[in-house]
């Protein structure tokens, strides 16, 4: 059995804002403090999935869009690709949503060939809602999918 704990993300941020590998490194400080302060701010929220050795495994966040609606981003590390640790992420994510965060409606897009997110997302009880713009997930076609948390059928 396998043990994770989560961690509130403080101190560190990446978003799916980023679209290209060197952008992380070229603006990471001012990100960084962006990213901080929205989540001082109630904006956003980060949390990370960290093994019983201490590495990091996963990042998951929210960002607050409206009153009572969160978009939803995740990334595992390659090591756990495939495990059912972004399924348990997001899943748990859901939970955190709503009981920290009064969060009743969660949305995530992901691209056409995303194949391993879309199947994430059905997995963790989000339903395709339609097309999303390309601008919104770098530049692909793609769908939202949402998940109603105040659901009783889940």
């Amino acid at each position: 059995m396998r043990a994770w704990s989560w961690r509130s993300r403080r101190r560190t941020g990446i978003t799916s804002r980023l679209r290209s590998p060197t952008a992380i490194f070229e603006n990471y400080p001012q990100l960084h403090r962006e990213l901080l302060a929205d989540q001082q701010a109630g904006k956003r929220a980060f949390y990370v999935l960290v093994a019983d050795d201490g590495a990091i495994i996963g990042r998951f966040n929210l960002e607050f869009v409206e009153q009572g609606v969160a978009e939803v981003g995740y990334r595992v590390a390659e090591q756990v690709a495939g495990q059912g640790v972004a399924t348990a992420g997001v899943r748990e994510l859901c939970l955190l949503a709503a009981s920290r965060h009064g969060v009743s409606i969660l949305r995530a897009a992901t691209s056409s060939e995303n194949l391993a997110s879309q199947k994430v997302l059905l997995k963790a009880g989000f339903t395709p809602m339609g097309p999303a713009d390309p601008s919104e997930i770098g530049g692909r076609e793609g769908s939202w999918y949402q998940r109603n948390l105040t659901d009783e059928s889940e």
